[in-house]
């Protein structure tokens, strides 16, 4: 039996990176897994085809998480679909790299918006969509994606990393607020991760073209992987995390 035998999440940019590692870490626990995802089928029906070769159900939903209407289709379906959520994955977001990275003071409203709208604005949207149903069960978990820019507070990144401050602050509140209805809430803030936001991360900033060739110099040898940020969160989720709650675990190898 898989530590989240019978529980049924929601994961959000699902398809790839960080939050492909998560559905494909829940169902191998025993969780079934709907699978939201932007404009990438393929990717979304391959990452549900994982699922379901390890015998749990999975779904596809394409919505945008910045799409307050999309969020609720989605939620209301996938509802329907599985009968209850009781775990929802706040993953999906945008990076730094999306709007070029210009300092605070010259950054434009329409690039504040772009990463506001997905990276708050969204997990706010899922979280008025899906708290109220995810009250009825006795034990439920939201996972907030953060990243340790938002303890870094590094020049060119300030406009990403208020939007995880502004993430994280939501995450803290809303764990105090739902506790005696049985809610668990944490955050995970993975520093650098190979996905391809990282590698972009890694280019933008001068690193060379291929992320192995930062392995070296990275925390214990190796640059951090989909699956240790996806063994947290599954971890946070089971019975094994379930006196753990308002918590930021950042996973950095710092």
């Amino acid at each position: 039996m898989g530590k989240l035998e019978g529980r049924t999440a929601l994961v959000t940019g699902g398809s790839r990176g960080i939050g492909r590692a998560i559905v494909e870490r829940f169902a191998a626990e025993g969780a079934d897994v709907a699978i939201n995802y932007t404009s990438n089928v393929e990717a979304a029906e391959e990452a549900a085809a994982v699922v379901r070769a390890a015998g749990q159900t999975a779904r596809i939903y394409q919505a945008d998480v910045s799409d307050e209407a999309a969020v609720n289709r989605m939620c209301t379906a996938a509802i329907a679909d599985f009968g209850k959520i009781d775990a929802l994955v706040n993953n999906a977001g945008l990076g730094s790299a999306a709007i070029n990275r210009p300092f605070i003071a010259d950054a434009t409203n329409e690039q504040w918006d772009s990463l506001l709208n997905v990276n708050v604005w969204g997990p706010i949207y899922l979280c008025r969509a899906l708290v109220p149903h995810m009250r009825e069960h006795p034990r439920s978990d939201i996972a907030m994606i953060s990243s340790i820019a938002a303890q870094a507070l590094n020049p060119g990144f300030g406009v990403y990393s208020v939007s995880k401050a502004a993430l994280e602050a939501m995450a803290h509140t809303l764990a105090r607020e739902e506790k005696p209805n049985g809610m668990r809430v944490n955050m995970i803030a993975p520093g650098l991760v190979d996905t391809d936001m990282g590698r972009k991360i890694v280019e933008a900033t001068g690193g060379p073209a291929d992320i192995r060739e930062v392995d070296a110099r990275s925390p214990f040898g190796f640059v951090c992987a989909p699956v240790d940020i996806a063994a947290t969160v599954a971890h946070l989720c089971s019975e094994d995390g379930r006196y753990i709650t308002n918590q930021r675990i950042t996973i950095s190898g710092d």
